[in-house]
């Protein structure tokens, strides 16, 4: 999912935030979000007319709670992903937007598009950014465009939204068909430009087609598990494990597709976390929580937001089962600027080991854009 959504209320969470601030502080750890924002959610609220392009929604308040929460760089969804509009052009524009975001704050954030930035970032105290892409479309049949992207510092491309496109199925694609011949092309191309081939949103065929077609590890940077929630959205355990097999990466997100009632809470999150980690292995997991970091303050007023977006983007085919009215796109007890901290010690509750929780909060990530970025 693609919103200005309500990631991360502070609200009672924030009565708890001490109590997992020092669990985090101790090892002080990398966090990478492996798909998320950059964005104040609550300047969308009461916004009429079409939504304006996701940079409007950027302030000072989403750096301020970027860096409150520990984290260290972000894979920010740019460009084009559904929608009217020329793929290519929104693409240029949106690249273009986020250059003189970076450029205008440049004391606080920076583009990562190399392993190494990675530590650049926590060492300088600046909020990394990914740029990344979660639809391919913006590709087309011009394969030259990939190297234009990879010059402008993409690092990541997402094969398929929810719908099918050119290159294969989404998640909601009822034909469920496997990697087209130009899904293969763009694949050979991401690899030799050593750009990361997302599979998240993909339908399973598509998925295990491109484990199998691509030369370089591949990702499914924000899914959570079907064998504990058979939704489309989450991923099987052979699509996981192809994954973890060639050397990629999992990212589990904080969204309603966790459980079948669509009101996931933290609990559920460690729960796709550790089977994940069981079926991958403790080097290939992480998280990709699908959101931003500032709070909606006025929850009652984003109700109300939420239900028209599901409606709009049920209308437009790009909704996915799962999604409804009535679920938030966020899990109600992991939010705020402390959910990472949260996350850390219900992962330590959970018997996991303190090494493997700095794995998973972005270690793991580090390691898997070196295979790739080179």
């Amino acid at each position: 999912m693609i919103s200005r959504r309500a990631t991360l209320g502070l609200g009672a969470a924030a009565l708890a935030a001490t109590a997992f601030r020092p669990a985090l502080a101790a090892s002080d750890p990398i966090i990478v979000n492996a798909l998320g924002g950059l964005i104040n959610p609550n300047r969308a609220i009461g916004r009429t007319g079409p939504p304006p392009p996701m940079e409007a929604d950027f302030d000072a308040r989403a750096i301020a709670d970027a860096k409150a929460s520990g984290l260290t760089a972000v894979n920010a969804t740019l460009g084009y992903v559904f929608g009217p509009g020329d793929p290519y052009a929104e693409t240029l524009r949106s690249l273009d937007a986020w250059d003189a975001i970076l450029a205008a704050h440049s004391a606080d954030l920076m583009k990562i598009t190399k392993a190494a930035d990675f530590a650049r970032a926590k060492a300088s105290g600046k909020v990394g950014l990914i740029y990344g892409f979660q639809n391919a479309v913006q590709v087309g049949d011009h394969l030259e465009r990939v190297d234009e992207f990879a010059a402008r510092g993409v690092r990541v491309i997402q094969l398929t939204y929810n719908p099918e496109n050119s290159l294969g199925d989404g998640s909601m694609a009822p034909a469920n068909r496997g990697l087209t011949e130009q899904g293969r092309r763009v694949v050979a191309k991401l690899n030799e430009a050593r750009i990361m081939v997302d599979l998240s949103h993909s339908g399973e065929r598509t998925c295990l087609d491109a484990i199998a077609a691509s030369k370089v590890p591949i990702s499914i940077n924000h899914t959570g598990c079907r064998a504990l929630t058979d939704l489309p959205r989450n991923k099987t355990d052979a699509e996981l494990r192809g994954v973890a097999e060639q050397g990629g990466f999992v990212g589990i997100y904080f969204m309603p597709f966790l459980t079948l009632d669509g009101h996931p809470k933290a609990a559920d999150v460690v729960a796709h976390i550790a089977h994940a980690l069981k079926v991958c292995g403790e080097d290939h997991v992480g998280i990709g929580t699908d959101g931003s970091v500032t709070a909606i303050d006025d929850l009652a007023a984003y109700q109300g937001a939420l239900e028209k977006e599901i409606a709009e983007r049920a209308a437009a085919g790009i909704g996915t089962k799962g999604e409804r009215a009535d679920t938030y796109p966020f899990v109600v007890d992991l939010r705020g600027v402390d959910q990472f901290r949260k996350l850390a010690a219900l992962l330590a509750a959970r018997g996991i080991k303190p090494r493997v929780i700095d794995k998973v909060l972005g270690g793991n990530f580090v390691d898997y854009a070196g295979r790739v970025w080179g």
